[in-house]
């Protein structure tokens, strides 16, 4: 009897730990996030940062419908197949509710790729290439950040504004940097017919050999220059472009160089004068952002770089979509993703139907050196939904779901 007694007792309570693992599952929503957190860490460190300080705020506040909001993480290691594994890992072995996340656009494009055949929701979060809304673009998809044609079509207002004819490009040689210089050269020469491209030089991502890539260009002779690299490439292209005098008396356009992540690392070698993309958050004044920049330093100590907003915004966006889909099957997150206005430390935005883009917009100033830092000055706030094109334009673009 005693036996018997102890069999059932122990059948009750793995029935009740099953129950209550269950009960616990029902009352989570578990969202899976992949990005290079090993490869890129001047970004994604910030980025983690950012989305977890979005995860704290949205549970504080009763989760998504009473539910309480969990991310799982995984690196990808800044390899597309990686990506896909752990997006498989994520899908079959945890049950997430959708994807989020990535950084590098062929790893953006890989992940919409596993998405669109497993019939997952996928929110992008960083990958810019124009082909993850577009070319390549899905029902299952949606970006977050402005796309390079976005962040083209406004470096192009002023750089289509300066005299200089004569035009070298620079930029990492895989999708991103292939598809920035690709819609930066369509859209100048739409506005500006008399440019002429005079070179083209395409570094490895992550191993530029910048002093050959410095001489072919001041070989070209141009009058100005349009620059794609960032992080680490960066440092290297404007040391040796200083030490070689490459930038005096040229112009220089610039995707991204604006953001914390990439100005902090050149300090006082800064260039003077460029026009970029970024985030001056220093200089910001809504009360959206006071409100983000604010919750920011009381949790980490630190300010925000661009990686900041980007993971709390994918987090918030997120959020917003389960919450207002009431559900995780897959065609209602579409259903309610699309045409989905929600507030941002930038502002509101919206995740256009067309094409499952987002308004979200950047910054566009000129660099310069304060203090021994490189900082934005002149910078104004360009919404997206300004510089995207008609839907007309978008319909050619995209394939048909």
């Amino acid at each position: 009897m005693r036996a018997k007694n102890y069999f059932v007792g122990a059948a009750f309570a793995l029935l009740a730990s099953g129950m209550a693992s269950s009960a616990m599952a029902q009352a989570e929503i578990k969202i899976g996030e992949i990005n290079s957190y090993s490869l890129l860490p001047a970004f994604t460190e910030p980025y983690r940062k950012g989305w977890q300080l979005a995860v704290e705020e949205i549970n504080a506040a009763g989760g998504i419908n009473g539910k309480k909001l969990v991310v799982i993480s995984k690196d990808d290691g800044g390899k597309p197949a990686d990506a896909q594994t752990a997006a498989n890992e994520l899908v079959s072995s945890e049950g997430v509710a959708m994807l989020a996340g990535t950084f590098l656009s062929n790893i953006g494009l890989a992940v919409s790729d596993f998405a669109n055949q497993k019939k997952v929701f996928f929110l992008a979060a960083e990958p810019l290439t124009d082909a993850v809304t577009w070319s390549r673009g899905n029902k299952y998809t949606f970006r977050l950040r402005p796309s390079n044609y976005m962040q083209a079509a406004m470096l192009v207002e002023a750089a289509a504004k300066l005299p200089a004819k004569r035009w070298a490009t620079i930029a990492p040689n895989y999708e991103y940097g292939q598809s920035a210089v690709s819609v930066f050269k369509k859209l100048m020469s739409e506005k500006r017919p008399d440019i002429q491209w005079v070179d083209e030089q395409w570094p490895p991502q992550g191993k530029i050999d910048a002093g050959p890539v410095v001489q072919a260009v001041a070989a070209a002779n141009p009058e100005a220059i349009l620059n794609v690299t960032f992080g680490a490439d960066l440092v290297k292209l404007v040391r040796e472009g200083n030490t070689r005098g490459l930038f005096k008396g040229r112009e220089v356009v610039s995707f991204l160089t604006g953001e914390p992540e990439y100005l902090d690392p050149l300090k006082d070698e800064t260039p003077e004068g460029w026009i970029v993309t970024g985030y001056p958050w220093y200089s910001i004044k809504t009360p959206e952002h006071d409100a983000f920049l604010k919750a920011y330093q009381a949790k980490y100590n630190d300010y925000p770089r661009l990686g900041s907003i980007v993971g709390y915004q994918t987090i918030k966006s997120a959020a917003a979509i389960l919450a207002k889909a009431g559900s995780t099957d897959p065609e209602k997150l579409i259903a309610a993703a699309e045409g989905l206005s929600v507030g941002s430390p930038f502002g509101e935005i919206t995740f256009r139907k067309i094409d499952h883009q987002s308004t979200l917009g950047a910054y566009v100033g000129k660099t310069s050196v304060k203090d021994g830092k490189g900082i934005m000055v002149d910078s104004s706030y360009k919404k997206g939904s300004d510089y995207l094109p008609s839907d007309a334009e978008v319909e050619k673009l995209r394939p048909k779901d």
